[in-house]
Order: structure tokens, then C-alpha cells, then sequence
């Protein structure tokens, strides 16, 4: 029992003897269970097959007292190869099985959990299809004479799937230039008119999150909904003091829904991103976080109350033609939000005209409205689609449904501005150093092919008595898309408002202009600048950013001339001033360095393990071949140094 308890004791310390060595000299860290493995196999290798061998070449004897030397020079050796053989192992693992390829064993058993859920959402979804007959929709089998009909079941399919994929419905309801008509009016009827969750468990949610009974908080309060969306919906109350509220309430284990979706989301989008050139390009990865980061303030009606109360005060400065409801916060919490009712009926069954109204000063109104958001107040409704608009009783609109919000700062809104002021001028090279400005451009953009298809752009969609529409800003993203333009996403949102906006102004009257109005707000701003007011006001506000300088320029001044007269003025020049440049070309040096030794050593190594003289080590082996082994032993250390940097820089890069 002790010989056994020594001996893996021995195995033990050899083994930890083994990885210690081949991690120092690789000089990277790898995982415990990768170490032990190649730890383990070093040392067998080491134990039972160069120990035998050893002992053969002196034909299982105990060497002589002349061969002592020669014998153990050959056991350093091959107690040396031991941790080679473990490098080779490491850097062959981590060529093929890169670290992080394989979830760590702590994991895994959390890991099954996961993906036996997420497998499992997938064949619900994939029921639901069937069950719906889309299965040749989803093979892109269709045939318009069942138009109709497969729009009603994609609609009731969505429906079906839950929160997220409703929400996805009501996302492509604006995007006439994918779908045909018949499939946009489908799939807004899920903007509002997605299946209630029953009225008694509504009452059960508003008592559960304000801790007291209905009776008590409301003096009336109607458990029928009004509307019923993807991720809440609305019920009609009475407050004690008489006010007219609307509740919002969340569905029962949408925040939970929306994550599980979410998360099947970012795997697609992550698969895309890394395995296709377009993923890449059209930045799908960051579409999906864009819209995982939406759906998450969505379902937090605290976020929605606080950027109802941002807007409302922003209104208020400035006098808005467009009212939006006002939150009732000591009322409201994740799960319920109370805010004000807007006596009106939703925009999408409305008839503006049936009042006798003019729908084109409707749509202008709008219109204005949702740019004095973006431009003047800079935070602006993400989603202005049909559902989350209303025509109210005073003729005016409003706006509901704040949970989505696009926020620009100031110098985002001047280049929005900058944007506005190419597109009215038709400046194509404009555009493009607008657009340039505040993206990611790549290092080989062609900026004359850019400027031109810009230029084509504007020339399609922007001379007078062309007709505006929705594929305008398709062709645009499309444009900015292929030539691999990354524009921010407060600007992208920006984008987005306005083509889903485009349908509403649509709906509000079929021939708006949405080009001609937009100019006339453009040179609105512009006719503000030029006021004497917003001039002394632009004026002040360069001068106080430029008062510190303006400050501090004296005693600079005074420094330089003190320099120059002393003769100690002097330019200092670094070729590498950033520490990433320094780093990178070190790490370069030393692979290089690394690679001619390794080749040298080798070719010396051949060299002397191909000569038969010299003074003898065994019966069978010189010292000369001792000595090409060892530089062999030293050249596979350094090329195995180089070849592991490589591969784990590769794996970190992926």
C-alpha cells in the first residue's frame, strides 16, 4: 500500500513537474484538464517508451563506469522531452481544438439545461408553423392566389409564438418594400389586436404590483381591454379624483419570454456575423443587440414612464402641436404603468377627413412634430407606426407608447442636420462627408464610387415629380450597406423612425410629399439659425467653450517665447507613441526572432545528428549526435513557442 501511495505520488509531482515546464515555455495559460491530458501523455511517453529504449542501447545492463557520462546525458535528455512532448500536444490541441471552442466542464451540465430549453422552443416554433400550414412558406413555396389566406396564418402563427415574434410581426407590418400588401395589413392587426390575457388575472397583476385591492387605487376600472399587444395591454380606469387613466399591464412571463427569444436571436445573428460576408457587412449582430436592447426597455414600463416624462417636459418648452399622455409614477413599475388618457381613437381606424379635416396639415403637423423630437429635443418615438398613433377629439394627434426611444446628442444632431442640408441641395460628395463623418468607414473605402451611388441616388428618388416612398430609404441603407458604412445606431434609429413615419403620413393622405415637406422643415431650421437671437445664442456658446483656452493661451504663449530665446525649444517625434503599436511590433520581432533561431538550430541539429564521428556516449550513439539532439529538443521548444502565439492569438481574434 505505501510502494502504491509513493508511486502515484511520484506520478503526481512528475506530471505537475511536466505542465509547469511546458506552460513556462510556451508562456501561455490553457485550462487544468487540457494540462493534466497532455501532462499525463508526456510523462508515459517519457516513462515507457525513451526509458526502454534507453535501456536497450545498453542491452539491459548497467552501463560501465566510461559509459556513466554518456548514460546520464541521455536521461537529462529524455526527462527534458517529457514537457516537449506535452508542447507538442498543447499546440496540436489548440490548433484543432481551439480554447473556448468546448464549454467548460463546470458548465456543462448547466449547458444541457439550456439547450434542452432552447431545443425545445425551437419544435414549439416549428409546430406552430405546421399547425398554422406554413411549412411551404418557410421553404419559399407560396402561391398568390393564397395570399390572403398564408398572410392570416403568419399573422395568427406570430400571434401564437408569443411576445418576441409579435413584436417581429408588427416590425416587418412597416416594411412594405419586403412584403406585399396583403401580408402588411395581416400583420397590423398585431399593432393592437393581439389575444387579451383574461380580465381577472389583468385585475390579479395591477393588485399584485401596487399591494392593494383595485377598489382601492381605482374608482372604476375595467377589466376588458381596449387593445392588446405583444408585450401588454390596456385597460380603461378612473382615478378617485375623477382623472380619465389608461393601465398598461404586462403579460404574465413576457420579461421571461423575451429573453428566451432574445437569446435564439443572438445565436442566429452571431452564426451570420461570423460565417457569411453580408452578415458582416450589414452589421447583423449589431441589429440584433439594437433590437434586444429595444425589446428590454419595452418590457421595463419604468423605462417607458421616464421618457414619458422626459417628452412631455420637452413639449412643454416648446409649445408641441402633438400631445403625449403624462405617466402617473407613484402608480406605476415594471409590470404596470398608469398614465393619462388621450380621448381620441387610434390613427389606423381614424378618417381624418370624415371631420372634415385637411389630412395633408395632418401629415405636415406629424411630420414636424417627430422632427422637432429629433432635432430641437433630441430624444424622439423609435416606433411611430399606425397603433401607437391617435387622432383625438381636439383634431390633434398623439403619440403613445414611449417603452422605444431614440436619444441624439448635439452633435449628432448636427450632423443629422448636415445630412438634411446635402439631400436638400442634391450634393452627393455632401452626403458622403456627412455620412462618413459620423460612421465607421472601412480602410478601403472607394469614396468616388460612394459619392456616386449617392449622387445616383438622390437623382432617382429627389428631383421634382418623383414619388417618395418607402424604397427610397431601402436603396439608401442598401447603398450604405455595400459600401460597408457602420453609421451609428442613434442615426440608424433615426432612419428607421422616419421610413416606418412614411406609412402613417401615407395612411393619413395618400399623396404627401414627404421630400417637399421635408425640405420646407429643413429651411425652417435653417431661417432659425439665421435669426439674430439664435446667432447671438450660437456666438455665446462657442465663445464660452473657447474662454479656457482663450485663458490658459497667454501663459502658453509666454512659455513657447521663453523656449526659443533660451534655445532649449526642441520637437520630440516617437514612430510608435501608442503602447498597442509598441506591443504589436515587439510580439512581431519575437516571432521572427524565434523562427530564424528555430530554423537555425534545426538545420544544425540534421547536421550533427548525421555525423557518425566523435567520442563515443553508448554503443550505438556519439556525442555529436547527443549534441544534434539537444538542439533538436531546443529548436522544437522555439518553433512550438512561435506556433502556439500564433494559434491562441487566433482563437482570442475569434
Amino acid at each position: 500500500m505505501t510502494e502504491l501511495l509513493l508511486s502515484v505520488f511520484g506520478v503526481a509531482v512528475n506530471t505537475a513537474a511536466v505542465a509547469y515546464v511546458a506552460t513556462r515555455l510556451l508562456d501561455v495559460r490553457y485550462t487544468v484538464w487540457r494540462l493534466i491530458v497532455v501532462s499525463v501523455c508526456g510523462y508515459s511517453v517519457m516513462q515507457y517508451g525513451l526509458l526502454p529504449s534507453l535501456m536497450d542501447s545498453f542491452r539491459y545492463r548497467e552501463p560501465t563506469a566510461d559509459e556513466m557520462p554518456g548514460a546520464f546525458a541521455m536521461w537529462g535528455l529524455i526527462f527534458v522531452t517529457a514537457p516537449v512532448m506535452a508542447m507538442i500536444m498543447l499546440v496540436v490541441w489548440e490548433a484543432v481544438v481551439p480554447t473556448g471552442a468546448v464549454p467548460p466542464v463546470r458548465t456543462w451540465f448547466k449547458g444541457v439545461r439550456t439547450r434542452a430549453r432552447r431545443t425545445r422552443r425551437y419544435l414549439q416554433i416549428l409546430a406552430i408553423a405546421a399547425r398554422h400550414g406554413l411549412t411551404g412558406l418557410l421553404r419559399g413555396r407560396r402561391q398568390a392566389a393564397q395570399d390572403a389566406e398564408m398572410a392570416r396564418a403568419l399573422r395568427l402563427a406570430l400571434d401564437d409564438a408569443g411576445v418576441t415574434f409579435v413584436k417581429l410581426g408588427q416590425i416587418l407590418s412597416t416594411r412594405r418594400d419586403l412584403l406585399p400588401a396583403v401580408y402588411i395589413a395581416e400583420l397590423s392587426k398585431l399593432q393592437d389586436q393581439a389575444a387579451p390575457v383574461p380580465g381577472r388575472d389583468a385585475v390579479r397583476l395591477v393588485e399584485a404590483s401596487a399591494g392593494a385591492p383595485v377598489g382601492e387605487l381605482f374608482a372604476r376600472f375595467d377589466p376588458e381591454p381596449i387593445a392588446a399587444a405583444s408585450i401588454a395591454q390596456v385597460h380603461t380606469a378612473v382615478l378617485p379624483g375623477g382623472e380619465a387613466v389608461v393601465v398598461k399591464v404586462r403579460r404574465p412571463g413576457a420579461a421571461q419570454a423575451v429573453e428566451r427569444d432574445l437569446d435564439i436571436i443572438r445565436r442566429l445573428a452571431k452564426s451570420l456575423d461570423r460565417h457569411t460576408s453580408w452578415g458582416r457587412s450589414m452589421d447583423v449582430l449589431g441589429l440584433a443587440d439594437g433590437f434586444a436592447e429595444a425589446l428590454r426597455e419595452e418590457v421595463d414600463f419604468t423605462v417607458e414612464a421616464r421618457n414619458l416624462a422626459q417628452v412631455a417636459a420637452a413639449h412643454d418648452r416648446r409649445s408641441a402641436e402633438v400631445r403625449v399622455p403624462r405617466p402617473y409614477a407613484d402608480l406605476s413599475d415594471e409590470q404596470v404603468l398608469v398614465m393619462e388618457r388621450l380621448p381620441g381613437v387610434p390613427l389606423a381606424s381614424a378618417r381624418p377627413a370624415d371631420r372634415g379635416l385637411d389630412g395633408r396639415a395632418l401629415a405636415a403637423s406629424l411630420l414636424r412634430e417627430v422632427f422637432d423630437e429629433i432635432m430641437v429635443d433630441g430624444i424622439f418615438h423609435a416606433d411611430p407606426h399606425p397603433g401607437n398613433l391617435m387622432l383625438l377629439d381636439d383634431d390633434r394627434i398623439g403619440l403613445i407608447d414611449y417603452g422605444s426611444v431614440g436619444r441624439l446628442d448635439r452633435e449628432l444632431r448636427g450632423s443629422f442636420e448636415a445630412i438634411l442640408q446635402a439631400v436638400d441641395r442634391q450634393d452627393g460628395p455632401a452626403l458622403a462627408d456627412a455620412l462618413i463623418g459620423v460612421s465607421s468607414p472601412p480602410d478601403e473605402l472607394d469614396r468616388t464610387a460612394f459619392e456616386r451611388a449617392l449622387g445616383s441616388f438622390m437623382a432617382r428618388h429627389l428631383v421634382p415629380g418623383a414619388a417618395p416612398g418607402i424604397r427610397m430609404f431601402t436603396e439608401l441603407f442598401r447603398i450604405i450597406a455595400k459600401h460597408r458604412i457602420v453609421i451609428p445606431p442613434e442615426l440608424a434609429a433615426v432612419f428607421r423612425t422616419l421610413a416606418t413615419l412614411e406609412g402613417c403620413l401615407t395612411a393619413i393622405d395618400p399623396g404627401f410629399d414627404l421630400i417637399a415637406e421635408a425640405r420646407h422643415i429643413g429651411q425652417r431650421y435653417a431661417e432659425r439659425r439665421l435669426r439674430p437671437a439664435a446667432v447671438q445664442d450660437l456666438v455665446m456658446e462657442e465663445v464660452h467653450d473657447l474662454l479656457p483656452v482663450l485663458r490658459k493661451l497667454p501663459r502658453r504663449l509666454e512659455r513657447l517665447l521663453a523656449s526659443v530665446e533660451s534655445g532649449q525649444l526642441s520637437v520630440n517625434f516617437r514612430l510608435f507613441a501608442k503602447a498597442e503599436d509598441r506591443r504589436t511590433v515587439t510580439a512581431w520581432l519575437h516571432q521572427t526572432l524565434l523562427t530564424v533561431l528555430a530554423a537555425a538550430s534545426g538545420v544544425m541539429a540534421v547536421m550533427l545528428l548525421g555525423t557518425d564521428s566523435g567520442p563515443s556516449l553508448s554503443a550505438e550513439f556519439t556525442l555529436y549526435q547527443f549534441f544534434g539532439l539537444s538542439l533538436l529538443v531546443i529548436a522544437s521548444v522555439m518553433a512550438l513557442r512561435v506556433l502556439a502565439d500564433i494559434f491562441t492569438r487566433r482563437s482570442r481574434e475569434d
